[in-house]
């Protein structure tokens, strides 16, 4: 039975408007928006009125880039889809896109399919795929059309982990004629990976073998270099271009010069290379191991870049590349080497409340602040106006969020199926307060209401910037 729910009195903030209105939701959509006081507002009836007075009122958040039970370097991620989306909508987030891996010598639909078990029936918010490219071939890029076709409109490349994901330039472009054919967008991760491997020997030759040092073979110049050429090969083969987890000052700068030539090329961030950086890398007693992910955190200097990026739109998204691996058990693999410290941070349920702190410091408006967690997101990978905005016919995915709540972010009080939180002891203003998805009650202040196998695949159309 469908229940009418009004979301009384609050700021209700998208990427283009900021208005003190009621919202009107029924069968699970927003069914109108009317200013609070007005005569429209004043004449709806409802089962069950929430009251957001002194709240924002804002869009379920959308990341677009979580790597949930993913097999990693012998171990696998350790939040399941059910955790991890749990964790995502305490964090204010309502749709995630996870990556869906295609083995070496399989097909792609195997992979998927694969994905499609791990997830149905266990998640709590709504949720689509990309697929990760590991074996191009005349069969593989067929199978891209109808993956397409079915809603997964994205596809993932590595320069990177030779051996593993790694796919060579003949392959990239390959897979980049197949998106610009049929419409699906290639996402990369850039880094040079052939001459990583080489430094990582030279580095465990020399005895370098502490976490730090993962950062400092992991070269800002083999980012930028490996960005510059995934942009060149798209530029041949008439593709846009998504670059995933940008790190460093060099690689903004080679996605800022595609774009100021007017070329379909455009980038994403994430929290840790905005908040962390290599000091964090270089914590004694292993500790810097928490840290360890690819592309690398960098000197603190970037981070200005990447801000500026954001304020630009040379950079357009901020995801997490959620992928938590435990401190005891799983980066302790890599004790006396680097290279096998699983690589990934937890972070689907601090981003939100990371980039509201970004506001308050200065960084970003408001608005920008949902344009880049929600909007954009769900532009860039064909969600939107479905997720992303709070309109009449979309989903009502909303969340009223306390802009004055203080917190203190914590592994005491996360909901990550993680031993650590890369956040630990940050103080931070703002809290989500209470969660809806598709106009059900997921977080009703402050508890957990929502449940696993609530939340639906949601197939996309194409990136919504072409």
């Amino acid at each position: 039975m469908s229940i009418r729910t009004l979301i009384r009195g609050g700021l209700v903030v998208t990427a283009s408007d900021e208005v003190h209105a009621d919202v009107l939701i029924e069968d699970g959509r927003v069914a109108a928006l009317a200013a609070h006081g007005s005569a429209a507002a004043g004449a709806w009836t409802a089962d069950r009125t929430i009251d957001a007075t002194g709240k924002y009122v804002i869009p379920g958040g959308v990341d677009a880039h979580t790597h949930m039970e993913l097999p990693f370097g012998g171990t696998s991620a350790s939040d399941t889809f059910e955790t991890g989306t749990r964790a995502a909508a305490w964090g204010g987030t309502t749709t995630i896109v996870d990556f869906a891996v295609q083995s070496v010598g399989h097909s792609l639909r195997e992979g998927l399919d694969r994905w499609y078990a791990k997830a149905d029936g266990n998640c709590a918010v709504d949720y689509a795929f990309h697929m990760i490219l590991s074996d191009v071939n005349e069969r593989t890029l067929k199978e891209m059309d109808h993956l397409v076709g079915e809603g997964v409109t994205s596809f993932k490349l590595f320069m990177a982990y030779p051996g593993v994901f790694y796919s060579d330039d003949g392959q990239i472009l390959r897979a980049m004629q197949r998106g610009a054919a049929n419409g699906g967008l290639i996402m990369m991760h850039a880094e040079n990976g052939i001459a990583i491997d080489v430094l990582v020997e030279q580095a465990l030759a020399r005895g370098e073998t502490d976490p730090r040092h993962h950062g400092e073979v992991r070269k800002v110049l083999l980012e930028a270099e490996a960005t510059h050429r995934a942009i060149q090969l798209a530029r041949v083969a008439g593709a846009p271009l998504y670059v995933v987890h940008v790190s460093a000052e060099e690689a903004v700068a080679e996605l800022a010069a595609a774009r100021d030539k007017g070329l379909p090329v455009f980038g994403e961030t994430c929290p840790q290379y905005l908040f962390l950086s290599t000091d964090n890398l270089e914590e004694p007693d292993f500790q810097g191991a928490k840290y360890v992910c690819s592309t690398p955190l960098r000197p603190k200097e970037h981070q200005a870049a990447l801000w500026r990026g954001l304020r630009t739109n040379d950079l357009q998204v901020v995801s997490t590349d959620h992928c938590p691996f435990c401190f005891r058990g799983q980066k302790e693999l890599g004790r006396g080497d680097f290279s096998k410290i699983p690589n990934g941070l937890p972070g689907v349920e601090n981003r939100m409340d990371l980039l509201h702190q970004a506001v308050l410091d200065g960084h970003i408006s408001r608005r920008r602040w949902i344009e880049i967690a929600c909007a954009s997101p769900a532009r860039m990978f064909g969600l939107y106006p479905q997720k992303g905005t709070i309109a009449p016919g979309s989903d009502a995915d909303i969340v009223l969020y306390d802009p004055h709540a203080e917190q203190v972010i914590s592994a005491e009080t996360h909901h990550m199926n993680v031993d650590y939180s890369a956040y630990e002891g940050r103080r931070i203003t703002g809290r989500v307060d209470t969660v809806l998805s598709r106009g059900e009650l997921v977080i009703d202040q402050r508890e957990f209401t929502g449940r696993a196998g609530h939340g639906a695949f949601v197939p996309r159309s194409t990136c919504q910037y072409l």
